[in-house]
C-alpha cells in the first residue's frame, strides 16, 4: 500500500476517537486512501485487504466497519433489511440500489425532493430518512 493512502487513512482515521490499530489503519487506507468516497460491504473489504496481502479476518473487518460508524467516520447503509453498505460520505444523500449487481451508488441529491414528511408518533422524532434506489435492466 502506497504512503499517500496510509497518510490518507491515518489522518481519516485521525477525526475520530478511535485507537489507531494496524488493522483499523490499513482498512481506513483502503477506504480512503484515493481521496475517493466508497460504498463497501464486509466482504469486499475483505477481499480488497487480501489482494493487498493484509492479514485481517472477516469477523475483524466487519467490527472495524461498525466501529467507524460509530464514530461518525461512515454510515451503514441497509438494503433489503438484510444487505449491509458502509458508505464514506457521511453526508445526507440518495443511493442507487443496482439489483443486477448488488452494488450501491450514490445517486444525484440534487434531483430528490421530499415534499413532506409523516409526522412521527407521540413521544418519538425523525432521526433519519433513508432512500434507496432500486434498478434493474429492463
Amino acid at each position: 500500500m502506497n504512503s499517500v493512502a496510509l497518510t490518507r487513512g491515518k489522518e481519516w482515521l485521525g477525526k475520530s476517537d478511535l485507537r489507531p490499530t494496524r488493522q483499523r489503519l490499513t482498512l481506513a487506507a483502503l477506504l480512503v486512501g484515493d481521496g475517493q468516497n466508497r460504498h463497501v460491504t464486509a466482504e469486499s473489504l475483505f477481499e480488497s485487504a487480501k489482494d493487498q496481502g493484509e492479514a485481517v479476518s472477516l469477523a475483524t473487518v466487519y467490527n472495524t466497519l461498525k466501529a467507524f460508524c460509530s464514530a461518525g467516520l461512515m454510515q451503514e447503509v441497509t438494503v433489503d433489511g438484510s444487505r449491509s453498505y458502509f458508505d464514506t460520505n457521511t453526508h445526507d444523500h440518495p443511493h442507487f440500489f443496482w439489483e443486477d449487481d448488488g452494488k450501491l451508488t450514490d445517486a444525484p441529491a440534487e434531483q430528490l425532493r421530499i415534499v413532506e414528511l409523516p409526522d412521527a408518533p407521540e413521544g418519538m422524532e425523525i432521526a433519519a430518512v433513508d432512500v434507496v434506489i432500486r434498478l434493474r435492466k429492463v
